[in-house]
């Protein structure tokens, strides 16, 4: 929530030439981000049984949920924190720098996890001490043209200032992006229970898929995230132009490269899910299953987020939040138990990508809306600028 608020409004206010108003938003997002990361870090720690039986841990694998939620949640403040960071350096034009710091940390991850859980014998704790490391390194990197002065923007405690305008905008912009993540828990949590009740071997299998998964969604949304500060900006500085050229471009990249993800995964399903597991075929075809039906739909994934992110880009909260919570609320939680009553494990595996593609029905209308809303900008500017008085050129 404060990470894509405070992209989307500092976007705007950049395209403003605001830029004292836009530090204050960032300086106000960051350290209310650690603050939350703090109360995350408390409460799970003090709850961590009772949180990790609510996300689906099954008897088999409660000892190691245990495990990795340890380490991680020690370092909640700095995930939190950049988050915010990663956004708000995206908002200001700084990509590459964004893109450096997480995927810095994350490749870090890579290489640490074999080498804590294998060479250092640490097994679950070592994955989670290896995510926890990289999570501060990111941090790191990513404060540091902050730290330094060489980014637009500045972090500081004088530039906390959470006022009404500045909490309205990132709060209502950015609870869809919250609401998002809270229903993705709520259908992970829904799925989990659903296919551990059929069988370890249809949850592991969910669970792999999810994973797998993640890498072209992650891909999807950091596209997505990339667009929306070009929308941003080109809406606050009033090139309506701009807006409709950057959403043509992004929609039609975001169709052509997610059909070639889709493609890929779904040819090589087997094979990836046979890299988690060679001893459960049962785990196998659910995952692969799981895998195949999200890359038909995974086309339409990508086209709805994009218009998510234009429609949040644009301050236009509404649609952002009915795209946001479309695939992991209202289109899945209705149909997960039906289906997973009439098809059983089949059922369950396909649950994700029938939702994907409902998910079509409410972002047509949407995106039409928002067409409109920039060309009735654009349409007024033009009287505005046509209504002015012409200067007489004297000779």
């Amino acid at each position: 929530m404060l990470a894509m608020g405070a992209n989307s409004y500092i976007a705007r206010l950049l395209g403003a030439r605001d830029k004292k108003k836009a530090s204050n938003v960032l300086s106000t997002a960051f350290f209310m981000a650690m603050a939350f990361g703090l109360v995350i870090l408390i409460l799970g720690t003090t709850f961590m049984t009772p949180l990790v039986r609510l996300l689906g841990a099954t008897d088999t694998c409660e000892a190691y949920s245990i495990q990795y939620a340890t380490y991680v949640l020690l370092v909640a403040p700095f995930m939190a924190a950049n988050f915010v960071m990663n956004q708000c350096l995206r908002a200001e034009g700084s990509a590459m720098l964004s893109m450096f710091g997480m995927g810095f940390g994350g490749v870090l991850n890579c290489i640490l996890d074999p080498i804590f859980i294998f060479g250092l014998n640490l097994g679950v704790a070592g994955a989670s001490m290896a995510t926890a490391l990289s999570k501060l390194v990111s941090f790191g990197i990513l404060i540091f043209p902050y730290a330094t002065h060489r980014s637009i923007l500045r972090i500081s405690p004088s530039r906390f200032h959470p006022s009404k305008d500045i909490l309205y905008q990132v709060i209502s912009v950015g609870s869809s992006s919250m609401l998002r993540t809270l229903l993705g828990i709520v259908s992970a949590i829904v799925l989990n229970n659903i296919a551990g009740r059929i069988s370890d071997s249809v949850l592991a299998g969910i669970g792999v898929s999810t994973k797998i998964m993640m890498f072209p969604f992650g891909f999807i949304l950091g596209f997505g995230a990339g667009f929306q500060p070009v929308a941003g900006f080109n809406w606050g500085a009033k090139r309506y132009d701009r807006v409709r050229e950057c959403y043509s471009f992004s929609a039609r990249l975001a169709l052509v490269f997610s059909a070639c993800m889709a493609i890929l995964l779904a040819i090589f399903a087997n094979p990836i899910i046979r890299l988690f597991s060679q001893v459960d075929p049962e785990m196998q075809r659910i995952g692969a299953l799981c895998i195949r039906t999200q890359c038909l739909a995974l086309p339409i994934h990508a086209w709805v987020a994009v218009v998510n992110m234009f429609c949040a880009g644009l301050g236009y909260v509404r649609g952002a939040l009915i795209l946001s919570t479309s695939r992991q609320g209202t289109c899945l939680l209705p149909i997960a138990v039906p289906l997973a009553w009439l098809f059983g494990a089949n059922g369950v595996a396909c649950a994700q990508g029938v939702a994907d593609i409902l998910t079509i029905l409410l972002a047509v209308p949407i995106l039409r809306r928002v067409l409109r809303m920039v060309r009735e900008a654009e349409e007024k500017q033009a009287a505005e600028v046509s209504a002015q008085p012409v200067k007489e050129v004297g000779v």
